[in-house]
């Protein structure tokens, strides 16, 4: 029987666990725990509990800055599936597990199952290909019956994009099917590990939209996508399945209208674009909903608002916010969005933008979630909070951030640090640049390095002290996960658009737990009711226009139209990832160092030195069980 001590929705892993999926083939391999996670661990029964309104205050007095390192596109069963003591593959026998088992086609036209396998280093499993993670994909793969996900059909979705109509399938398209079935662990990814064994991990945090990328960039700000601009202009609602052209709720991956070919902003003070995305036809309509920037900016909102290039229509939406968010007098706190190759990085030639090899190579333009709105791309003193990532760098190491604030992190096509695959194969070391790890373009170990990197430079800093890092993930990538989620709403074509599958999240801090994972149910909006209760701010889902376009969508019948961020059950605001004591003061608080990884690891690639799971000191729990891994005699990670 798994062991556990439960404490305000953390379970604490005790060492013991043998879990009822099938019997051991062998002993589990012997690894030596991490001393410094038995130095730092607490025993949590006994503890007194605080009430929720002090532990705020206790939260409010220590942490003054907040980083969300937003990754991109993993499930939490591809990443986390066999980590110890979470909500993952074999936590329950196979029948009890929804999806375990998949119809696919084998290439003879006949349909054979597939379940869950292990790829790793001898697959080069940090370079994958990139697999169906569209709205309308999504909701194939989570097969939705009765109001109820399945999550059954993600080989067989994913097969299907390949197939030609009349024909069997190619072994492209069965070996696209099998690797929506594939998931890693710590040979793979052991940094993300590491924090994970050190920190908290939180198992049942969904992606909040049913789509791709830029969708849980929106999320990340907004606890939304646009249901409240559907609500009050039902005129700019998405056409068909939401997976093509502009439209709102946004379930697709437009580029933003603010810096587009239709941005009648003069050249030089529009925002950056990717120079091979500047001729798209597929562009999002301005967006005018309520994101944290607004407020964030509190009692200056008002002032800030008046340097808008158009204010009637970038404001049009959130004039009653704005005046609601400037009238209760809270304190401006300083936010950034930092990401890689808005400006020029050290990767830029000298050049200048002639193409895709040039100036924001490495930017991609649908992933910048405060572009897409006019009231911060279209006014100069709020588009300033916008940066490269080489400037947070800079930030860290010179100690110029403000003394509190929220910051966001994302990577890119390529990795400013410079590294290359561990795969050898020419491809491979062509493609596989990125850090922000998406599959198709990012290296799942070069994207953990800039996790890592960037951990290291906060824990360094004057600002470890202080802060609460969240790493997460934008959207599950269309990899299979087990856990259904909760169907909260549904868009202009009755389709579900949100929860979607499980993504990863981890929390570090000063004052967070060890060793523990967070079970209480959340989604991206979880993220931003954190930032609402450490800085005190009016929750978006409570601001005057919010709850105007929210009472339009009760009167049609749509319950859930607005921000996520209150009043919306099961969306955790991730206090219990915290340590009473260590808020107090009874513990100590853990030490910068506690969360670093030696330079040298990231620098030279876990494929390379040999570090997995090992090092980090924990056992998966396939190896713990003994079960057999049974990889497709035909399998590539790349079809």
């Amino acid at each position: 029987m798994r062991t556990f001590l439960a404490f305000l929705g953390v379970l604490i892993l005790v060492p013991t666990m043998a879990l009822a999926q099938q019997p051991a083939n062998s002993a589990p391999p012997a690894v030596t725990p991490d001393p410094e996670v038995a130095r730092y661990q607490r025993a949590e029964v006994g503890t007194p509990a605080l009430s929720h309104s002090q532990k705020v205050d206790l939260l409010r007095r220590r942490i003054k800055h907040v980083f969300i390192l937003y990754q991109e596109n993993r499930s939490f069963d591809h990443y986390f599936g066999t980590f110890p003591g979470a909500d993952g593959l074999y936590s329950q026998p196979a029948s009890e597990t929804p999806g375990f088992e998949q119809p696919l086609l084998d290439m003879d036209g006949s349909t054979i199952t597939i379940h869950p396998f292990r790829i790793g280093p001898a697959e080069y499993a940090a370079d994958t290909a990139d697999v169906d993670h569209s709205h309308a994909a999504i909701v194939r793969k989570m097969h939705v019956v009765d109001g109820v996900p399945h999550m059954d059909r993600y080989a067989l979705t994913e097969e299907s994009n390949f197939l030609k109509p009349g024909s069997n399938p190619s072994l492209k398209a069965k070996q696209h099917g099998e690797l929506a079935m594939a998931h890693v662990d710590g040979d793979t990814i052991p940094f993300l590990w590491r924090y994970a064994n050190r920190f908290v991990l939180c198992d049942h945090i969904f992606q909040l939209m049913v789509g791709p990328s830029t969708p849980g960039n929106l999320s990340i700000i907004g606890a939304q996508t646009g249901v409240t601009q559907w609500m009050l202009h039902p005129e700019d609602a998405y056409t068909g399945d939401g997976d093509e052209g502009p439209g709102v709720p946004v379930l697709n991956d437009p580029d933003p209208f603010w810096g587009s070919k239709l941005d009648p902003t003069p050249a030089a003070q529009k925002p950056p674009y990717n120079p091979r995305e500047k001729n798209t036809d597929d562009i999002e309509f301005n967006l005018t909903y309520a994101t944290l920037p607004l407020t964030l900016a509190g009692r200056r909102l008002g002032e800030i608002t008046k340097a808008d290039r158009d204010p009637d229509d970038d404001l049009e939406d959130v004039a009653d916010d704005v005046d609601a968010i400037t009238s209760s007098g809270k304190a401006t706190i300083p936010w950034a969005w930092y990401e890689e190759g808005y400006d020029r990085e050290p990767t830029d030639p000298n050049d200048g933008p002639t193409d895709a090899a040039g100036l924001h190579a490495s930017y991609i333009t649908h992933h910048n979630g405060p572009q897409y709105f006019g009231y911060i791309a279209n006014n100069p003193q709020m588009s300033r909070s916008l940066h490269g990532l080489q400037d947070l760098f800079d930030a860290l190491d010179h100690h110029t951030l403000p003394s509190h604030g929220v910051f966001y992190v994302k990577g890119g096509y390529r990795n400013i640090m410079g590294l290359l695959p561990a795969d050898p194969d020419p491809a491979a070391q062509k493609r596989f640049l990125g850090d922000d790890d998406h599959p198709g373009y990012s290296d799942a170990q070069i994207s953990e390095a800039l996790v890592a990197q960037t951990v290291n430079k906060i824990a360094r800093s004057p600002y470890w002290k202080d802060s609460a890092i969240i790493i997460t993930w934008d959207d599950s990538e269309g990899d299979y996960d087990h856990v259904p989620p909760i169907l909260r709403d549904f868009g202009p074509d009755g389709s579900p658009i949100s929860d979607g599958a499980r993504v990863p999240m981890l929390i570090l801090s000063p004052y967070a737990k060890v060793h523990a994972v967070m079970h209480e149910i959340g989604d991206h909006a979880s993220v931003v009711k954190f930032i609402d209760t450490l800085f005190d701010l009016i929750p978006l889902a409570d601001l005057p226009d919010e709850s105007l376009a929210e009472m339009i969508g009760e009167l049609n019948g749509i319950p859930n139209a607005g921000p996520y961020d209150d009043e919306m059950p099961d969306v955790t605001d991730l206090l219990a990832a915290f340590d009473e004591a260590r808020l107090s003061g009874a513990a100590p608080a853990l030490p910068g160092a506690y969360a670093e990884i030696p330079d040298d690891l990231i620098h030279t690639l876990p494929q390379k030195n040999g570090i997995g799971w090992h090092w980090v000191g924990v056992v998966p729990t396939d190896y713990q069980l003994g079960i057999p891994n049974e990889i497709p005699a035909d399998f590539d990670p790349r079809p």
